[in-house]
């Protein structure tokens, strides 16, 4: 086995590796047990377990429960979704998801932005009245994989404080470009808008880890890593996100709350839909409603460029040039966006998916409220 191997498998040594297509299933059959028509529940497992396969723990099955499932539950997520076309032209759509699944809801809008790019060479769709999406890289690799450039970003419930502020206001914002290459893997920018975001501060509260000090601050602007408490007051609006760059203008957290601040803006003006306050999951007395999100995608075909084939070539040949250059002391290689998960799913296809403790209980759990008869290996 190789050392990076044995390296990786050993930062998951209190998790059980479960195949992924037993996980796959089970999430299916739990999402059909809270009432998403099985191919709709195809399409949500994909979209989950696709997070997991890149080594995206923040964004894969251990948000079933707490994100789909519970918001079902609440009735604060429509488990069946009805997707209405608002608006429709040769390279643009408006369409209303009317509070369903935000997995079903970006596939269609993705797949439409595709088809008609490739008609009209730059497509774009807006999305209102969605919901959470999952992992924002999947809809840009919707495009990269039939050689297209994907970008797509979505609004989400307040958590980042603009520069110079300590009230959150803006969601964490992906704005994410998928790039079509002649590498194995496809260029992957996703990332949120803020330092973090809560899936990954989620990931450290079921290791029971503090955070570093940086991500969140107070009230008062300073600096928290008290995980679990963090969770709850960033809800309630006692902590807040710092933007990328970080706090002040030092480090240029102005230029994560600039980005943040267009994603919003993209993710609500062209579809009439809302925003920042409006998307915090609660009614004027403190009962939870649907989060409202909304979201874009575009579709460029480099064949109404220079070609495909001429553009694949020139990325990868950026991309080399930055993974060959010059390396600083103590390090070994250079990445460029989308290589890590790469390598995370070439060594996760043979092992499975790390499942902690936490998790395995709610599987568990999960699996005797829908008397799912799968055998576990915890």
């Amino acid at each position: 086995m190789k050392k990076e191997v044995q390296e990786y498998l050993d930062r998951y040594s209190d998790c059980v590796f479960v195949p992924f297509d037993k996980l796959e299933k089970f999430m299916k059959e739990a999402l059909m047990g809270s009432g998403v028509p099985k191919a709709d529940a195809e399409i949500i497992a994909d979209v989950l377990i696709e997070s997991d396969k890149r080594g995206i723990d923040s964004h894969g099955i251990g948000r079933l429960k707490p994100i789909y499932i519970d918001r079902i539950d609440k009735g604060i997520l429509n488990p069946v979704t009805n997707i209405e076309i608002i608006k429709e032209d040769k390279s643009t759509a408006v369409l209303d998801g009317h509070n369903g699944m935000g997995h079903v809801i970006s596939h269609k809008a993705m797949a439409m932005a595709i088809e008609k790019a490739k008609k009209t060479g730059i497509a774009m769709t807006a999305v209102r009245n969605s919901t959470h999406y999952g992992i924002a890289g999947y809809y840009a690799t919707m495009a990269t994989s039939e050689d297209l450039i994907g970008i797509t970003g979505t609004n989400a419930r307040p958590s980042i404080a603009p520069t110079f502020g300590v009230e959150n206001m803006l969601g964490t914002n992906p704005l994410t470009i998928g790039l079509p290459t002649d590498d194995p893997f496809p260029f992957v920018l996703d990332c949120a808008t803020s330092v973090s975001q809560r899936g990954k501060i989620e990931v450290y509260g079921r290791a029971g880890k503090d955070l570093p000090p940086g991500w969140v601050i107070d009230e008062n602007g300073n600096t928290r890593t008290d995980t679990d408490q963090i969770l709850k007051d960033l809800t309630s609006g006692k902590a807040a996100l710092t933007p990328l760059g970080g706090l002040g203008e030092e480090t240029a957290g102005y230029k994560g709350y600039g980005y943040a601040t267009v994603v919003e803006i993209l993710s609500a003006a062209l579809q009439d839909g809302a925003f920042m306050k409006a998307l915090n999951g609660k009614d004027e007395n403190g009962k939870a409603i649907p989060y409202p999100l909304g979201h874009f995608f575009i579709a460029i075909d480099p064949d109404f460029f220079m070609g495909r084939k001429t553009f694949k070539a020139i990325a990868t040949a950026i991309l080399n040039d930055l993974r060959k250059s010059r390396k600083a002391p103590g390090h070994e290689r250079i990445y460029t966006a989308g290589e890590k998960e790469w390598e995370a799913w070439n060594i996760r296809k043979e092992y499975g998916c790390p499942v902690p403790p936490s998790l395995q209980k709610v599987i568990r759990e999960l699996s005797e409220r829908y008397g799912l008869q799968d055998s576990w290996p915890f």
